[in-house]
């Protein structure tokens, strides 16, 4: 059954948690609701979980219209960060609790094919402390899918592990959804997390969302410098449009840019509006997209790229890329990732560079947005 939230809002007093929010989530997808703290993604999963009442607005489920039932009549479950396993009950009665309480008196069956499912058949008989923290969330994944519900809701659900297991966890929860088929709407803070999962990632901002679709397309196509700068890194360029100029690539004309560094050019299908000739904009481009060769080797670069001069005034080594800060005349601290396949020993702190990249890859935003929205660590 499709998801569908109509018009849902939610107030605290004056304050707007969730602005009317309109969404469609087709039945059996993976849908992400992404954003820093504070933006409103936990109270609309809560809102659809029935655990808060909206100020308006309605939750729809196939035709069926729930906002006014109570969480326990939902065909809905719940996974949240803290697992809330029953400490005294080993993993087989955790999952079986759901079953013995609607009166099943044999659950073995379907209790033995859940954990098979979320590969902890060996470890039934084992007590939750005596897990590790990704057993443990498989536990709690296989207790809240063994109900057959029609969505499931995760609740920031990987927050609380380290790194390597979070990621090891990502690719499990991907694989037990394409297996169960069933609905995810997953909240979280974490970019790389709702990218590697999700089929269609809502990135909210102060209780609306900002943009909604897929992780390639949010990604090469960002509408606004928040979602530009919270999904990964982006170079933002201030630049008055020129002309236009016939394009061989993607999207349109080439928008002819003028900036403090020179020229540059970007499709007009890659620009957030319609823009005009004297309009100022932001020329947007990502890190990895950019090429970095010494001033002397300033030759070598192919016509037709856009290009920039600056001079590196920081190197660092990521194992798998050399990432690099260019100040430059078009824009300071211009990011730079360089995959780690060589290495040029003058691309040290202090040398002169070009920086170069497809026309293609450059993106246009609104110029009076903040060109620092959506930058640094989102909080937990």
């Amino acid at each position: 059954m499709t998801l569908r939230l109509s018009g849902l809002h939610k107030t605290f007093g004056d304050f707007t948690a969730v602005h009317p929010l309109d969404l469609t989530i087709p039945e059996g997808s993976f849908f992400a609701l992404l954003g820093a703290s504070g933006c409103g993604k936990t109270t609309t999963l809560r809102m659809i979980a029935g655990l808060e009442e909206p100020t308006g607005g309605a939750v729809l489920l196939g035709d069926r219209d729930i906002t006014a039932l109570p969480p326990h009549r939902r065909p809905v479950n719940t996974v949240f960060q803290s697992y809330a396993l029953f400490p005294h009950l080993d993993v087989f009665e955790n999952v079986a609790f759901g079953l013995r309480r609607r009166g099943e008196r044999d659950p073995r069956k379907r209790v033995e094919e859940m954990l098979e499912l979320v590969q902890l058949g060996p470890l039934a008989r084992r007590r939750p402390r005596q897990l590790s923290g990704g057993q443990q969330q498989r536990v709690a994944l296989a207790r809240a899918l063994i109900n057959h519900p029609r969505v499931l809701l995760l609740d920031e659900p990987l927050g609380a592990l380290d790194l390597k297991l979070r990621r090891q966890m990502q690719l499990e929860l991907k694989r037990i959804q394409l297996e169960v088929g069933i609905t995810f709407v997953h909240v979280t803070h974490d970019q790389e997390e709702a990218m590697s999962m999700a089929d269609t990632v809502a990135v909210m901002y102060g209780g609306r969302v900002e943009q909604l679709g897929t992780p390639a397309d949010l990604y090469e196509h960002p509408r606004s410098t928040f979602v530009a700068n919270f999904l990964g890194t982006s170079n933002l360029i201030r630049a008055e449009v020129t002309g236009t100029a016939p394009n061989a690539g993607e999207g349109g004309d080439l928008i002819e840019l003028s900036t403090a560094g020179g020229p540059l050019r970007l499709p007009s299908g890659r620009c957030a509006d319609e823009p005009r000739t004297g309009d100022r904009l932001l020329a947007g481009v990502r890190p990895e997209k950019i090429s970095l060769v010494p001033a002397e080797d300033a030759h070598t670069v192919p016509s037709g790229r856009n290009r920039l001069t600056g001079r590196i005034a920081l190197a660092g080594y990521l194992g798998v890329s050399h990432q690099y800060v260019v100040e430059s005349p078009a824009a300071p601290g211009l990011a730079v990732y360089r995959q780690n396949t060589e290495h040029d020993h003058r691309l040290t702190p202090g040398a002169e560079v070009v920086l170069h990249w497809n026309p293609d890859h450059t993106f246009g935003l609104d110029a009076d947005q903040d060109i620092e929205a959506g930058t640094g660590e989102a909080a937990v």
